[in-house]
């Protein structure tokens, strides 16, 4: 049992030890001044008597007295620990009013980036950077981009960011802030009358842009049927002049035999007769009476 003991006395001290005393300890050296730990992407800027002893952006562990001296040990007490983000953030302005040179009201949405740069300025020269920072982008954006052609502020979206962000770099490097990105999202009109005019004229161009398309179709389908039908009856027209001397030719070339020629003549005479509608009577040679009764039967049948 004397092992299992020692093991257990051991294993609770060991326990109280790093899950108690060990973090008091370092919370104690922590709230005394001794270190302190800067994060990704944070600062610590430490005041004291209204005096900046020191900025520490550098992420890790940091032994205080290294940096402040003697005065890190009574700057938690007597003074007083910034931290800041000095991580990239971004904001979206919506519909900044402006005008156009014709005098449309128009809306742009600006979308600009901004980073701290200089902690002590962001802190003491600007009692609110960031709402300044978006106002100036605001004002920058409506005193530049106002009274430009409709056209180039509906097209030149790079130009206007670009003038924008030159504009207010200057003034937001001295709060602290520098300024990143800067683009012109969405340009559009306020006015909803003049929305709705423009959805008109849009449409109107479109159904005449529409019956200008389908009547320059009509045209070219009448033009290709005429052409076609005017080939076509030069092509019939040729036939029908080529068919009397093609018949003449061969004609001409039966001709030469005699026997050949009756024969044929017979033939298209019996066929005639045969396409005919008329009625043949076959009535024997010097037969005079039966002659007479079919010619009055006949003209018994064509008087009813």
């Amino acid at each position: 049992m004397e092992p299992f003991k020692f093991f257990a006395i051991a294993f609770v001290a060991a326990f109280i030890g790093f899950s108690i005393l060990i973090p008091l300890l370092l919370g104690v050296c922590r709230l005394c001044g001794l270190f302190t730990i800067v994060n990704e992407g944070r600062c610590k800027v430490y005041v004291l008597f209204g005096k900046v002893l020191a900025s520490l952006d550098e992420p890790g562990l940091h032994f205080l007295p290294v940096k402040l001296g003697a005065r890190a040990f009574i700057v938690n007490f007597l003074g007083k620990c910034y931290e800041l983000d000095l991580r990239l953030d971004q904001e979206y302005l919506r519909s900044q009013p402006v005008n156009s040179e014709e005098g449309a009201p128009m809306g742009i949405g600006i979308w600009y980036e901004m980073v701290i740069s200089n902690p002590t300025a962001y802190l003491f020269k600007n009692a609110d950077p960031r709402g300044s920072l978006s106002a100036n982008v605001s004002n920058s954006t409506v005193r530049s981009l106002s009274n430009m052609p409709l056209d180039n502020m509906l097209e030149n979206r790079h130009k206007m960011s670009r003038t924008v962000r030159e504009e207010v770099s200057p003034k937001s490097n001295e709060w602290g802030y520098q300024l990143g990105s800067v683009y012109i999202r969405k340009v559009h009109f306020r006015d909803v009358n003049m929305i709705r005019q423009i959805e008109e004229k849009v449409v109107n161009r479109l159904r005449q842009v529409t019956a200008a398309i389908r009547q320059a179709g009509a045209n070219q389908v009448s033009i290709i049927t005429s052409t076609a039908e005017r080939q076509a009856a030069i092509e019939f027209a040729k036939a029908a002049a080529m068919r009397p001397r093609i018949v003449g030719e061969a004609l001409q070339e039966i001709s030469k035999d005699k026997q050949v020629a009756e024969a044929l003549f017979k033939v298209l005479e019996v066929q005639n007769l045969l396409a005919g509608h008329g009625r043949i009577t076959i009535i024997p040679k010097n037969n005079e009476l039966l002659s007479a009764l079919v010619a009055g039967r006949a003209e018994k049948v064509e008087m009813k």
